[in-house]
């Protein structure tokens, strides 16, 4: 059929129109290696958004050997003709991108990787990485001295990755500004249990091996993830107010520590839906492993992971996280006394439930026994640097702090405030700024005065 000349002039301006389209589109670039955070400037990956990672390992602690294929479901944020995923010394043998073989290369923790076509911004895309080796903890000064990542024990792994770690045992965007779901499958010598995040979806046995498999349905940050092996006893059932629960204690601990770990969380996890608004997550739980090397416990998402040091005091600290930490995440590390400020402060406001100690006396007990002149006033709380962010400064001043406030603009504003900030930043990130702009705006009160004194001033404050 022949166009008549209109429809041929039409036809023309409109073809016109889809190349200056096509030419004002910007040019794939491959993404930054990086987010841009201060303390870790090449954790996370630009250029794309974590969606969801469907992990599949293979562990077997006799050779301490990892084998795994992690398919990563991305959103491109840019056109891209490369990007970078982070994993540490493991060795990849294969990349695909959208199930076909992709270019990729190295440069120190940072898998650089080029697809055969161009990802187009707006696009979804899948990559998968087959990789394996032994993985290696993490050590140095940052958690406190202690190594902390993939940590072999006697029968099997304590995986509790806070910081830097995730990329340890699976390749991925390491940073907690970028969350995803996940899917958990672990393969383990038959005998062993391996639990992870969110709900178990199954477990079963096949000739020598053991086939488990998690789901976390929610948005995580990758420092969250778990894949804790060992020999477990395990007890299910549900908190009082009706949320599932799921404990694994290794038996070696059962009796030690005079502390019902499956009580406790349960009671906790009930208190704090009531005092931070309702548990952000399908389960709660709580994996208690013999690792005495690792001197702490870690927030895991939904199912917090306790070594040698847990208590009721820890066991409620770390649960408070679920909320402020994990459903709540920082955006960028250094404001981590988000975290770690306010699940202390929860210490203090368990203590003030069961009656033992109102937080105004526990605030009161740590300022006074620490003279002006301790190192502990020098921490800059607000933005504490990389090898000190877990000094003990975030965690107490960080709680001072909120003492401070909660004094300043009273107790109705004050648990007005905890509830809409894990509301408003509900699966999220956020940072400092906007905390502080939400405390203004809920009690009407200008308190840059308070937290420059008390998060970025250094030196003891007078009260």
């Amino acid at each position: 059929m022949a166009l008549s000349r209109s429809a041929w002039a039409g036809t023309a301006v409109a073809a016109a129109a889809t190349l200056f389209v096509v030419a004002a589109s910007p040019a794939p670039t491959p993404g930054a290696d990086g987010i841009g955070d201060t303390y870790f400037p090449q954790l996370g990956n630009g250029g794309y958004d974590a969606l969801h990672y469907d992990l599949g390992v293979a562990y077997n602690p006799d050779t301490d050997r990892l084998d795994g294929r992690t398919t990563l479901t991305a959103r491109a944020t840019q056109n891209l003709s490369g990007f970078d995923l982070d994993l540490q010394k493991l060795e990849v043998t294969r990349v695909e991108v959208n199930g076909k073989r992709a270019e990729f290369t190295r440069e120190g923790d940072e898998i650089k990787v080029t697809p055969r076509q161009f990802l187009r911004k707006g696009r979804t895309f899948e990559v998968t990485v087959v990789y394996g080796g032994v993985p290696e903890p993490l050590s140095g000064p940052i958690v406190f001295g202690s190594d902390y990542g993939w940590m072999k024990t006697t029968d099997g792994v304590f995986v509790a990755c806070e910081p830097n770690a995730a990329s340890t045992w699976f390749p991925s965007s390491d940073h907690p500004s970028d969350k995803a779901t996940y899917d958990i499958r672990i393969r383990t010598p038959k005998g062993l249990t391996a639990v992870s995040n969110g709900r178990l979806v199954s477990t079963f046995d096949k000739g020598d091996s053991t086939y488990t498999h998690w789901r976390e349905s929610k948005p995580m940050a990758t420092y969250l993830a778990t894949a804790t092996i060992g020999k477990f006893d395990v007890k299910t059932g549900t908190t009082p107010a009706g949320t599932p629960i799921y404990v694994a204690i290794d038996p070696v601990l059962a009796n030690s520590n005079n502390v019902d770990v499956y009580a406790v969380t349960a009671a906790a996890t009930d208190y704090w839906s009531q005092i931070f608004g309702p548990y952000p997550f399908e389960e709660t739980g709580a994996i208690v492993d013999d690792m005495p090397q690792a001197g702490f416990s870690l927030e895991v998402q939904s199912k917090p992971v306790y070594s040698a040091v847990r208590s009721e005091s820890t066991i409620v600290h770390e649960l408070a996280h679920q909320w402020f930490g994990d459903s709540v995440s920082v955006a960028h590390w250094k404001d981590i006394w988000l975290n770690e400020g306010f699940a202390t402060y929860s210490q203090w406001l368990w203590d003030e439930h069961k009656g033992t100690r109102t937080a105004h006396d526990a605030f009161l007990a740590g300022y006074n026994s620490r003279p002006s002149t301790s190192a502990f006033w020098q921490i800059t709380v607000g933005d504490p640097q990389r090898d000190t962010m877990f000094a003990s400064a975030v965690y107490q001043r960080g709680a001072m702090t909120l003492q401070v406030l909660r004094e300043r603009i009273g107790d109705p504003a004050f648990f007005k405030l905890l509830p809409a900030w894990t509301k408003l930043h509900r699966y999220g990130n956020a940072n400092t700024d906007e905390f502080i702009r939400l405390a203004e705006k809920i009690s009407g009160q200008q308190l840059d005065d308070l937290f420059t004194t008390w998060l970025f001033t250094t030196g003891k404050p007078t009260l």
